[in-house]
């Protein structure tokens, strides 16, 4: 990368990591302390979790578009801006419907796909990998960060304190914006060129970006629906205490990054990301079914957990990446719109189903019905196609030959 790229991309990460900081903070301790709000129950509990990606799903596709004609920046503090507000609303709830409400105006905050879509425009083609990556591994180490400090700042100031931290997460981004990503980083963006008109239709017609489109949905869901069981089941099942979550979970996630940088970067040396995609399912379908078969046991949860995240983060990493790659000039911000309304979409399932397949079954169906999510994303990896510029790559180099 040359130094504009450097900056833009580690500005973009720290934004976009810290805006999913203040949606997973609640993750590690909704579970355990949802229930002392008033009104609550697990299906409740479960959609407080995911409520924030239905909100999400519905505004994605028209935050995506709006960035693609005034810029993206103006879209990204607008976000921002709604996320604190949202924030501010749980915090001060006294019932699981507060929090709920809360929840649902967090996600009105829609920035993802004006995020990524910067990250595209301020990018070379070559280099875009690279910054989806970064990206993804911000959302990584967010979750990493969120998995010790939402325990952490639960204990000391209960739920309200960890709403109080996201609206603040939320404000430092929107100074970040325009402290690190640079001044003239829109310089790329043309209106005439990126608004399109007609441009929704012509991303919903490409098989190859439906295809990543499901996956994304998919792989948030099962994210989600983990993690309305995952502290139960360490707490009650394994007997680790809430504050002590964090010893499980961080020496999982850091020796997953190490298997999620060996997959990258086979697929993108000898560019067969694509295909590895379907490998990824494979590895999340076996981690599901290891967390419902052996929940009792530490050493084969620790397995399974550690595979869940060398799936997860691949996949966070590797599908906006290929997305982007896809997708057809000048319409990125509505293909990213699209993939981040499935994204959030999966996310509010998630919350909805495995609270609800939990009140209804208990944990270890949820790792089922995870595994099963994870069939059907395998079924339609398999059918993914190269990306341009892997084939135009294979041509120059035969051509070379």
């Amino acid at each position: 990368m040359n130094g504009a790229e450097r900056r833009a991309t580690a500005g973009l990460a720290t934004i976009f990591g810290l805006r999913m900081l203040g949606l997973f903070l609640i993750l590690p301790v909704f579970a355990l302390y949802g229930p002392q709000l008033d009104g609550a129950t697990p299906a409740l509990i479960g959609l407080a979790i995911g409520a924030y990606g239905l909100t999400q799903a519905i505004l994605q596709i028209p935050f995506g578009m709006l960035s693609d004609r005034i810029g993206r920046r103006p879209v990204i503090v607008f976000g921002l801006l709604i996320f604190a507000v949202g924030s501010g609303v749980a915090a001060e709830a006294e019932t699981i419907h507060g929090v709920i409400l809360g929840r649902a105006l967090q996600g009105c905050g829609a920035i993802a796909a004006a995020v990524m879509a910067l990250a595209a425009d301020l990018t070379r083609d070559r280099q875009r990998t690279k910054a989806m990556a970064l990206i993804g591994i911000s959302v990584g180490a967010a979750f990493m960060i969120a998995l010790v400090a939402g325990p952490a700042i639960a204990g000391q100031a209960g739920l309200g304190g960890v709403f109080w931290a996201t609206a603040g997460f939320a404000l430092l981004a929107v100074a970040l914006l325009y402290g690190l990503v640079p001044a003239g980083g829109e310089a790329t963006f043309r209106p005439e060129v990126n608004a399109r008109a007609g441009g929704l239709p012509v991303v919903l017609r490409n098989p190859d970006l439906l295809r990543l489109d499901l996956g994304v949905l998919v792989l948030h869901l099962i994210l989600t629906a983990s993690f309305v069981v995952l502290p139960v089941v360490l707490e009650s099942r394994l007997g680790i205490a809430g504050d002590d979550h964090w010893m499980v979970y961080i020496p999982v996630l850091l020796l997953s990054v190490l298997g999620m940088g060996a997959m990258i970067s086979i697929g993108e040396r000898r560019r067969i990301l694509h295909r590895l995609l379907a490998v990824v399912a494979v590895i999340v379908i076996v981690a599901d079914l290891v967390l419902a078969g052996f929940s009792h046991s530490l050493p084969a949860f620790l397995l399974g957990l550690w595979l869940f995240f060398v799936g997860f983060n691949t996949l966070e990493a590797s599908l906006p990446s290929l997305l982007t790659r896809f997708a057809p000039e000048g319409l990125r911000g509505t293909a990213l719109g699209v993939y981040s309304t499935a994204q959030f979409m999966g996310a509010f399932l998630g919350g909805v189903l495995g609270g609800a397949i939990q009140g209804a079954y208990g944990t270890a169906a949820v790792f089922i019905f995870c595994a099963l999510a994870a069939g059907v994303w395998l079924m339609a990896a398999i059918g993914l196609s190269a990306p341009a510029s892997y084939r135009e790559a294979a041509t120059t180099e035969t051509e070379t030959t």
